[in-house]
């Protein structure tokens, strides 16, 4: 008697027809017509079985909570700064766990099981990195999520920051984080890119750093990056997250940039509905998109990964953490409109974001880890056109949550009519 069967599943990858056993918290089988009893049946109907959605890129410490103490009447990326810095002051360590927690719910229904949220240790208190850590124990049964030391105002900018940073990672954070655009000088920023770098490599800790959240051109603190990556060995552990710098650069510096991105083997995480938001503000016409490069980046075979970053904060009034919102506002701005691309930006919310996390029996393979969402939708292009209902969400082979399929009832000439749009003519 296995724990869970769910019936003629569609994959990302195309195939259909399959049923996936699970047994343990594990999948033990992906074939067609498993001959098994289970104790519970999922009949998917050929609808899409994914891998759990993965925010690779939030902040969680900030996140729900819009109005507090004023809104961001500019909508620029330093009036947000400014805002979160006039709420610090402010923050309890209940209030940070409710609106975590309040948004991990919301997570859970969407489908997204992994997240990782940098936690700003500008605050001498270091109350959120507190609040996290504890959240991260209570979700643990529901949510991977990884937290990243992040010096907000600056890690030599902030008087305490250096002092903050180390405590935050021996408190527990799993991540060192930095912003070097922020830093009062280009020197500086440099400077701290390295400084942040060799404190990760000393303590055998991934690396992942805002850079270059910019429309200046000549913000290029990602070549550090790479750079410190490669002379440190940390090849496939560095993430630079936004990268906006690169979508104003000349042709041929970034024909020299991606190159190298790609050599020191960085992950990129730009943040589609946050960085077209933001950037641009001091533009006329034409104006910026404001996102980095993500067709070159993935040509080049550097992992690209999306994330949400912002959810009702000093940033962003809008989001419900719906990573299927995500994926579709980038291959939009991104111009991904190719059925391969647009597979791709789906792999950029789940498979791509599970690799820059280092998340261990990711996917939906003999042995992965029983985790999995089944969608009301065929395929990951209809999905990222739906953005549908997330009917089964499971965890470790336990459905946590379910929603029922959505339908809308018509009344036309009397008649009352049906209609599914995740169903196509044929």
């Amino acid at each position: 008697m296995l724990d869970l069967i769910v019936r003629n599943a569609s994959l990302p990858d195309g195939r259909k027809g399959l049923d996936i056993a699970v047994q343990d918290g594990r999948i033990v089988a992906v074939m067609p017509a498993v001959d098994a009893e289970a104790a519970r049946e999922i009949d998917a109907a050929g609808r899409l079985v994914a891998p759990p959605f993965v925010d690779s890129h939030f902040h969680m410490d900030s996140t729900l909570s819009l109005g507090q103490p004023r809104l961001n009447e500019s909508g620029t990326l330093l009036e947000g700064i400014a805002l979160w810095g006039e709420l610090k002051p402010h923050l309890t360590v209940e209030s940070i766990k409710a609106r975590a927690l309040e948004l991990c719910r919301w997570s859970i229904a969407r489908g997204t099981l992994a997240i990782r949220s940098h936690v700003d240790v500008c605050d001498d208190r270091l109350l959120a990195v507190s609040a996290l850590l504890e959240v991260r124990e209570e979700i643990k049964p529901w949510i991977d999520l990884q937290l990243v030391a992040f010096p907000q105002d600056g890690y030599l900018r902030s008087p305490t920051a250096v002092d903050n940073l180390k405590r935050a990672l021996d408190m527990g954070v799993d991540l060192v984080g930095g912003i070097p655009h922020f830093e009062r000088t280009m020197g500086d920023g440099a400077a701290s890119v390295r400084v942040l770098c060799e404190l990760a490599a000393e303590r055998g800790l991934r690396v992942d750093m805002h850079c270059d959240e910019s429309d200046d051109p000549l913000s290029r603190h990602v070549e550090t990056l790479a750079a410190e990556a490669k002379r440190l060995g940390l090849e496939g552990r560095v993430t630079g997250s936004h990268l906006t710098s690169m979508h104003s650069m000349d042709n041929y510096y970034a024909s020299k940039l991606i190159p190298l991105i790609a050599e020191a083997g960085l992950h990129a995480v730009p943040n589609p509905l946050i960085n077209i938001t933001l950037q641009g503000r001091h533009d006329s016409y034409p104006k910026r998109r404001g996102m980095t490069r993500v067709k070159e980046l993935m040509a080049a075979g550097v992992n690209v990964a999306f994330g949400h970053d912002c959810i009702m904060d000093p940033w962003y009034s809008l989001g419900s953490h719906d990573m299927l919102e995500v994926a579709s506002m980038g291959l939009h701005v991104a111009q991904m409109t190719g059925i391969a691309e647009m597979r791709q930006a789906f792999d950029a919310v789940t498979a791509n974001g599970a690799t820059v996390m280092g998340l261990e029996d990711y996917g939906l393979e003999p042995g992965c880890h029983a985790d999995f969402v089944v969608l009301q939708a065929a395929d990951p292009v209809e999905a990222l056109r739906l953005k549908p209902a997330r009917l089964f969400v499971v965890r470790r082979g336990h459905v946590i949550a379910e929603t029922p399929p959505v339908a809308s009832r018509l009344a036309l000439d009397g008649e009352e009519l049906s209609v599914d749009f995740s169903r196509t003519v044929q």
